[in-house]
């Protein structure tokens, strides 16, 4: 080499190309469980509140239900009127009956308790005393299915009712009542109020309605 030194260079490694952005299957596979786990706790979360949702729901919708009932029932009782031709209000234990005014004539209002259900039938409003007997006579024969007949209230696991006389007593007390040999068309003294006391999954349910001053 003509006496030439040669200088010595260090030798550097050779460069290893690594993929960028990669991940081993290893780390895959553990992403996809965590994602799995997560997503069945977020689908429980979801299920729970609809589940939520629709008893909510449901409860409001029992809620407006019953007190439509209750602000009916109340309307019913506030308007009774004796036509001096049928009973204007009997209870017989079962079914409540009435005749109430109504701006087209008289109508017969049925509220029964039969099946777990608080139900109400209404006769078409009568103007004659033929059509009016005719009416009383059909509210007795009722089962429940008949049209005109309303399932207002579901649940129903019993009812009382109470007319207040100078004191409360059962609604089917005939104290005063007209004797049977009295005039035909001579109805019974109207109570003072009704007591409305029914059984319902929620709880008890007790309603005190005033009946209008009669003549």
């Amino acid at each position: 080499m003509d006496g030439q030194s040669v200088e010595a260079r260090p030798m550097t490694p050779p460069t290893v190309h690594r993929p960028r952005g990669g991940f081993t299957l290893v780390e895959v596979l553990v992403a996809l469980a965590v994602m799995a786990v997560l997503s069945g706790l977020a689908w429980r979360g979801v299920d729970a509140m609809a589940r939520a949702r629709e008893a909510g729901e449901a409860a409001a919708q029992r809620a407006l239900r019953l007190s439509t009932a209750v602000a009916q029932w109340e309307q019913d009782l506030q308007a009774v009127y004796p036509t001096g031709r049928v009973p204007a209000l009997r209870f017989d234990g079962a079914t409540l009956r009435l005749t109430r005014e109504v701006p087209q004539g008289v109508q017969v209002v049925a509220w029964s308790w039969r099946g777990g259900a608080w139900t109400r039938w209404a006769s078409p409003a009568a103007t004659r005393d033929d059509e009016l007997l005719a009416a009383w006579q059909r509210s007795l024969l009722l089962l429940g299915g008949e049209p005109g007949t309303l399932r207002v209230v579901e649940g129903v696991g019993g009812a009382r009712l109470a007319f207040h006389r100078g004191g409360w007593s059962n609604a089917q007390s005939t104290g005063d009542r007209p004797d049977e040999a009295a005039p035909a068309g001579q109805d019974e003294k109207l109570p003072r109020a009704v007591r409305l006391v029914m059984d319902l999954p929620q709880g008890e349910l007790t309603r005190i309605v005033q009946l209008p001053p009669q003549p």
